[in-house]
């Protein structure tokens, strides 16, 4: 008999661009519900011991986290297994330090260390423009997030420039021929690159 969702993930199942050890054990922490999915993401706790070493074992990473250390676009996460995903800040104000997730040439996550001047805003990519009730537009993003009143000039598949303190647009940057774009193995879509019609892989391209 059916009991719901499965709370458990075992290491071999993991996504490869976690770069897990198979030998050092049996599960490997299983993303929680959250703005990215599980298959575009990297959970907290590998983050936390994994990447940046400042934890040793499962415990030290909970203790951590429950002194509210770690922020993720600017908002306090406790949750272990909490899903950061690309572009995502994840900012340590005790050790003044601040990380922006970002995709290696081999489709892999990276911490790439920023300012903080760059840890106030983040790029998200439009996915949906909607009306509301009573007419009210607005616009969906990869991460989760819903925007009311954007400008009329942004579409689907452009990227925004969002303000994290505010939460409001800066910028915009239209999905155009000559834009410098990065692109995810994690999902599959043809677009025009270098004159060629293919699978997309994760190196960044300029649109023609």
């Amino acid at each position: 008999m059916a009991r719901g969702l499965k709370k458990h993930l075992k290491r071999l199942n993991a996504p490869n661009h976690w770069m897990l050890d198979k030998l050092g054990g049996a599960f490997a922490p299983k993303p929680s519900s959250g703005p990215h999915k599980s298959r575009e993401c990297l959970p907290l706790l590998l983050i936390i011991r994994n990447r940046l070493k400042y934890a040793l074992t499962y415990r030290e990473v909970i203790s951590i986290l429950m002194q509210r250390h770690i922020q993720v676009d600017g908002k306090v996460r406790t949750d272990k297994t909490y899903p950061a995903g690309f572009m995502d800040v994840v900012s340590i104000p005790k050790t003044n330090e601040s990380f922006r997730l970002l995709y290696d040439t081999k489709g892999r996550f990276r911490l790439h260390s920023i300012r903080d001047e760059e840890a106030k805003f983040k790029l998200c990519k439009v996915r949906t423009i909607q009306f509301g009730q009573k007419g009210i537009p607005y616009l969906n993003t990869y991460d989760g997030r819903t925007i009311r009143y954007p400008d009329p000039l942004i579409k689907p598949n452009d990227t925004i420039k969002l303000d994290l303190e505010e939460n409001k647009i800066v910028e915009f940057i239209k999905f155009d021929v000559g834009n410098v774009v990065m692109t995810s193995p994690l999902f599959s879509f043809s677009v025009l690159i270098k004159g060629l019609r293919n699978r997309v892989t994760p190196f960044c391209h300029t649109m023609q």
